[in-house]
């Protein structure tokens, strides 16, 4: 973790104003491995002592982040022309969706999944290696090779893993995808269109009617329509072809629908109302888009297992049933129990979407998804997988974790909003924006000699780790604990890396004026665990050796394992392993940790989830159905895993975390209760 920096490049300084801080940011870029895309913001932080939420559980108040950011980078990506599936039924290309856009996306509900109503959180575009998808119905999809779409098999990648980094499942030729299948083009509201969507929606409420036979000065028409929607675009078409056409809303005594009457008065307009409503001899495909809309805003169903059109009048239905066979719709007649005629389109949903792209109702309700289940479709196979080198990509996050990408369900990247309030994205910025608080030591001075403050506990690495790579460059840490030296002050640190042991020779002034202690996080030793799951991170082995170290300089040094997370690395075999380990290292107190899942750490933890163990969502969104938390039984239960490891007996920590106290009388204590054998738990790599 050390890194030598003497012969690293800087490129010419630059400014930049981020919000929340008073003086212009230095603009910093290395030319170093490790911060390859990387950008550093040398800020002037007003406070350095942070409050911990209240709700956060945790057992100090206080906290210190010299950083912000973090270089995991996860990055997903699509072409801006791809389609989005919109909300209101319609779809719009990638780059043209914008922060507040409401879409689908999908959703657990119960064992299935289904489509949901989503918001975008945030946008950004990047310029990357791009490969295009070829489907067997035609879809091609242009994404990076982290981004992930969803299986009949789970999330897959777009391409494997880079040589020598863990395996990642990913598609291949014949891998069926989940969706509705590919969009159609939506209409042009030609002419022909706009006239043919005014017949369509005149006729589904029945013969136009003329008014006490006052034919040649009167004119009316019944909309049957409650929708404003409807009403509105009758009443644009209309003034476009143009006809002069009052409105009146009518309502029956006993209730039910409202209906608007449009009556034309002037004879000449009304010569072009007949015109409009007259059956062409031999429609357009434009004619027959519009009046598929108008009918279906007038006298169309839809559900999640039809779609129908029903109409009083039997040349409706015969001109309808033939414009869906030109735009290759299969369709069936009925005759329902009331005896009224029913135009079906088959097909389900597949179809269904279909019929509302090259239409284009004007009724956004008619035309929800909400709630109806994910499935396959025909023609949702890879076909073939070609790379087309770098191009400039989108991507955005959504408050569902995906979205509907030209028919396929795509994921998206889970940002962290905590960083938007910097006039970063909340996207890869979170990765690759890196804000560093160089004068927090002088900051931290100050407020420690305030009289307000009353020397509590102060706990580092509560958020983001102070000593992840970069600290070898600026040395902020040693300049804190100076501070909290100097004054006394209790304090404590958690963190992955070994770089700690850079600050030994502080930790042990610390460790004689004050209370003092370092805790090293440890969730797994397994190899192919820690690499999948805590990439560009300190090996465990390497953390154990630091362990030992500061147990040797007489520091009190701990071991969490953290997080536990059920089915995932609550083996009581792998906790025991890590148990017997710390003990032998020297640790004087192990800590196990539930899962907390707290805002944007959701998000990012489920979307991970459905692709490295989809078998566990289930279970996952059920334990945290109510909040950040696992339920009292279950962080009682892995609080009991260590704090009865078979290897030493101990006493439990306030919940939700616990310790095994490796120092005292164990003599005095009783024995740990013996266990059965451990049930077998499926590996999750």
């Amino acid at each position: 973790m050390f890194v030598r920096w003497s012969n690293l490049s800087l490129d010419a300084e630059e400014q930049r104003s981020l919000p929340g801080y008073r003086d212009a940011a230095v603009v910093r870029r290395f030319d170093a491995p490790e911060a390859l895309e990387s950008t550093f913001y040398e800020v002037r932080a007003k406070s350095a002592l942070n409050r911990v939420p209240a709700q956060s559980r945790m057992p100090f108040r206080w906290t210190i982040n010299p950083y912000r950011g973090c270089l995991h980078a996860c990055r997903f990506c699509l072409s801006g022309e791809t389609p989005i599936l919109m909300a209101d039924g319609r779809h719009r290309p990638l780059s043209e969706v914008e922060v507040g856009d409401t879409i689908y996306g999908t959703r657990r509900a119960g064992d299935r999944r289904r489509y949901a109503l989503g918001s975008v959180l945030a946008r950004w575009s990047v310029v990357k290696s791009a490969y295009r998808i070829h489907l067997e119905d035609g879809t091609e999809l242009v994404a990076g090779g982290e981004h992930r779409f969803l299986t009949a098999s789970g999330w897959q990648h777009v391409v494997g893993a880079a040589p020598g980094e863990p395996e990642r499942p990913h598609l291949s030729v014949g891998t069926a995808l989940m969706g509705t299948g590919r969009f159609a083009a939506q209409p042009e509201r030609s002419e022909d269109y706009r006239r043919g969507y005014v017949c369509g929606l005149v006729r589904s409420g029945g013969p136009a009617a003329e008014d006490g036979g006052r034919h040649d000065e009167a004119l009316r028409f019944c909309l049957a329509l409650t929708d404003v929607q409807g009403l509105a675009r009758a009443r644009a078409y209309l003034d476009s072809l143009p006809v002069d056409a009052r409105e009146r809303v009518l309502v029956p005594a006993g209730g039910g629908n409202r209906r608007a009457d449009a009556a034309v008065e002037d004879p000449a307009p009304l010569e072009r109302v007949r015109a409009l409503i007259r059956w062409p001899s031999w429609p357009s495909l434009h004619w027959c888009r519009g009046f598929l809309a108008g009918v279906f805003d007038g006298a169309g169903q839809h559900s999640e297992l039809a779609l129908r059109i029903l109409a009083p009048d039997p040349q409706v239905l015969r001109h309808a049933a033939q414009c869906l066979e030109r735009l290759a719709f299969d369709t069936s007649c009925d005759r329902r129990n009331d005896g009224l005629a029913c135009l079906r389109v088959r097909g389900g949903l597949p179809a269904h979407l279909r019929f509302f792209f090259l239409t284009d109702p004007a009724i956004t309700r008619k035309r929800s998804i909400e709630g109806q289940p994910v499935s396959g479709s025909p023609g949702l196979r890879v076909a073939a997988i070609d790379p087309l080198g770098e191009l400039e990509l989108h991507d955005i996050t959504t408050s569902t974790r995906d979205f509907i990408a030209d028919g396929v369900v795509s994921h998206n990247c889970f940002a962290r909003p905590t960083h938007t309030y910097l006039g970063f994205n909340a996207a890869e910025d979170f990765d690759h924006q890196i804000v560093v608080k160089v004068n927090a030591p002088e900051v931290l001075r100050v407020e420690l000699a305030r009289p307000s403050w009353k020397g509590e506990h102060v706990a580092l690495g509560t958020n983001t780790d102070p000593y992840q790579w970069v600290e070898g460059r600026y040395k902020l840490m040693r300049g804190i604990w100076e501070a909290l030296r100097d004054h006394a002050n209790p304090c404590s640190v958690l963190t992955k890396s070994p770089l700690l042991l850079r600050d030994l020779d502080l930790m042990r002034e610390l460790n004689e004026r004050t209370s003092f202690s370092a805790n090293l996080s440890i969730p797994t030793i397994d190899e192919r665990a820690w690499r999948a799951t805590e990439p560009r991170t300190p090996h465990p082995r390497a953390r154990l050796e630091a362990v030992a170290a500061l147990h040797e300089a007489g520091i009190t040094v701990g071991v969490l394992i953290a997080p536990l997370m059920p089915g995932i690395n609550d083996d009581p075999r792998q906790v025991e392993e890590i148990v017997e380990l710390a003990k032998a290292a020297g640790a004087s107190s192990i800590g196990g940790i539930a899962l907390h899942l707290r805002g944007e750490v959701r998000q990012v933890f489920m979307g991970w989830l459905r692709g490295a163990r989809p078998d566990l969502v289930e279970r996952y969104e059920e334990l945290y159905r109510r909040g950040a938390y696992a339920p009292v039984e279950e962080r009682r239960r892995l609080a009991e895993m260590v704090r009865r490891g078979p290897f030493l007996p101990g006493s439990g920590f306030e919940d939700p975390s616990t310790r095994l106290n490796l120092r005292g009388d164990l003599a005095k204590r009783s024995p740990a209760p013996a266990r059965a054998p451990p049930a077998a738990q499926d590996s999750l790599f």
